[in-house]
């Protein structure tokens, strides 16, 4: 296995991605809380329309992220 390929599988187990939907008129407000968190993770809008995002975090981060998100002042269900 050459370097990169072992670096590149490395990080792939750090990884977590997470589906989530939400109100659209929350979109910009998560991905702003949650980029104040100290960039626990990174927020993408997938389908602006049904308001669902991917949140991409680390396996260490994600326990500390998911409590953040779950107290924001709006609903959000993981999908």
């Amino acid at each position: 296995m050459n370097p990169l390929e072992q670096v590149s599988s490395e990080f792939a187990e750090a990884g977590v991605i997470v589906k989530a939907r939400l109100e659209r008129v929350e979109m910009q407000m998560l991905d702003k809380l949650v980029e104040g968190l100290g960039h626990l993770g990174i927020v993408t809008t997938t389908n602006k329309a049904l308001g669902e995002v991917m949140i991409q975090t680390t396996k260490q981060c994600w326990p500390d992220l998911k409590e953040a998100i779950e107290n924001m002042p709006f609903e959000i269900e993981f999908i």
